[in-house]
């Protein structure tokens, strides 16, 4: 065969276009590995602040002078920065540069928690809540990305999915345990001091380790997109959580969700008519990208409100302690990471199709185990920790498979746009769910309060929560099957 290049191949060519590309690594070299524990420290960390300061609210209420009202703002101000700026903050990361963004926002998460640990007035600790919701909107995409960037598609960047899926998830879960344990041993700002030296340490050693990253060409701001899909996600989320506080009737609640939802379908018609969107509609017209992400926000929204609910009713129904109710969930938390590390296992093997399949069928079984919880805590138990432990892996299965999907088959220059999407999908996901199953716990309780009426609430919302875990199962099979191709006839 002629080694001669045909004239339109070569022309134009320079010498640096025929230097061979640089092998793709098959396995975890030193360096990988290092940047590989860096921004899982990072992804760890992000992840227990969603969940640390939930047993921890009551002592700062009563240490700062909230109001019972008002409490709900210490949840409710860090769920709106992280949710709603999650999109713009990875497009951000895109046009200035990944590493950049995730330095710096990692910088105003250790300065924004000094400040809430130092906090003397409820409005200096809501601005510390925003401040660090903002760091998470910004950190979580940019540090995802830096991760598929950083490894190649295929078995390593599976592999890489899977830790940090696990170790994300199982972040949610020490959440809750760390912040029981650190406020009653010492004191709730203990809870917001503790990102404060792992904050220092990532942004010592990450500026040596991790290669920037951003694409060569810079596309132009996208500013009416950003504003509406900025202004939609908080507009929703906030109506979320007034559903959740005082029910689906509740005007505030109405408005938030319908503003949301007319702001985000604008959003959408925005993007088909702007020279160079935020989110390109080709991009969303990948079924990967769209039935993945649709199934990260289910995946999502399931098992952290399940947390809600099986913490409700430990406590309201069984009289648990916060603490005992926190460490009883160190079973699921073993689960995702179990899951976690068997995932990516499971997608070599079989595909990614059986991964989200198989985790969601195993989910959906385990969480419909819990209907049968009792009233009496030796039983409870004896169903609760297996059943959630089963479940954490099914669930780490659908969440490993859901990030390869929503990142695969993009180009480096676009994983901050994918990856930006994967986490706003996951924060919108743990979000949405607790003031969804709370609004079905007060819908179903009708007010009442006793450990009976709380029981059946919370049965009744298990069920919505694992009819929702089925619903992915059946989006997963019948949208993500592979296409066959039709034969062409000559």
């Amino acid at each position: 065969m002629s080694t001669i290049k045909p004239l339109a191949q070569s022309a134009g060519r320079t010498a640096a276009d025929d230097v061979a590309p640089a092998p793709t690594p098959q396995r975890l070299t030193g360096r990988l590995k290092l940047v590989l524990a860096v921004l899982l420290v990072a992804q760890f960390m992000l992840a227990v602040d969603f969940s640390i300061l939930n047993v921890a609210l009551p002592a700062i209420g009563d240490g700062l002078g909230f109001s019972l009202a008002n409490l709900q703002w210490i949840a409710t101000a860090f769920a709106l920065s992280a949710a709603g700026f999650t999109l713009i903050f990875g497009r951000i990361g895109d046009l200035v540069g990944r590493k950049k963004i995730f330095l710096g926002s990692l910088g105003l998460l250790g300065t924004a928690s000094l400040l809430g640990g130092l906090a003397t007035s409820p409005t200096v600790l809501i601005v510390a809540r925003v401040a660090q919701g903002l760091a998470t909107a910004a950190a979580t995409p940019a540090g995802l990305s830096l991760l598929t960037t950083s490894f190649p598609e295929g078995p390593l960047r599976q592999k890489a999915l899977g830790i940090n899926g696990a170790l994300m998830s199982a972040g949610f879960t020490t959440g809750a345990i760390l912040g029981g344990v650190l406020t009653d041993l010492l004191s709730w700002r203990w809870a917001f001091f503790v990102n404060v030296p792992v904050a220092l340490a990532v942004l010592v050693i990450a500026p040596a380790v991790i290669k920037e990253s951003k694409p060569t060409v810079r596309p132009k701001p996208d500013l009416p997109g950003a504003l509406s899909v900025t202004l939609g996600l908080l507009s929703l989320v906030y109506g979320l959580t007034q559903a959740g506080e005082y029910g689906w009737t509740d005007a505030h609640a109405l408005t938030g969700l319908i503003g949301g939802v007319v702001l985000l379908v604008a959003f959408f018609l925005i993007e088909r008519k702007v020279y160079q969107p935020l989110v390109p509609p080709r991009v969303l017209r990948r079924r990967g990208v769209a039935f993945g992400n649709i199934l990260g926000l289910l995946a999502f929204v399931t098992e952290t409100s399940l947390v809600y609910l099986l913490t409700l009713y430990l406590q309201k129904t069984l009289g648990f302690s916060p603490l005992a109710a926190g460490v009883s969930f160190g079973v699921l938390g073993l689960g995702t990471v179990v899951g976690g590390l068997m995932a990516p296992k499971v997608i070599a093997r079989t595909s990614t199709l059986a991964a989200l399949v198989a985790g969601g069928l195993i989910q959906t079984v385990f969480t419909a185990a819990l209907l049968f919880l009792g009233t009496t805590s030796g039983a409870a138990l004896g169903l609760l920790l297996p059943a959630t432990f089963f479940g954490g892996i099914g669930n780490m299965l659908v969440i490993v498979g859901f990030m390869v999907t929503a990142t695969s088959g993009l180009p480096d220059a676009e994983q901050g746009l994918a990856t930006g999407l994967a986490s706003m999908s996951q924060q919108v996901g743990i979000t949405m769910g607790t003031p969804i199953m709370s609004a079905v716990v007060t819908a179903s309780t009708a007010g009442a309060t006793t450990a009976s009426a709380i029981h059946h609430g919370v049965t009744v919302a298990i069920a919505v929560n694992a009819a929702l875990v089925l619903l992915g199962v059946l989006i997963a099979g019948t949208f993500l099957r592979p296409r066959r191709e039709t034969p062409t006839l000559h």
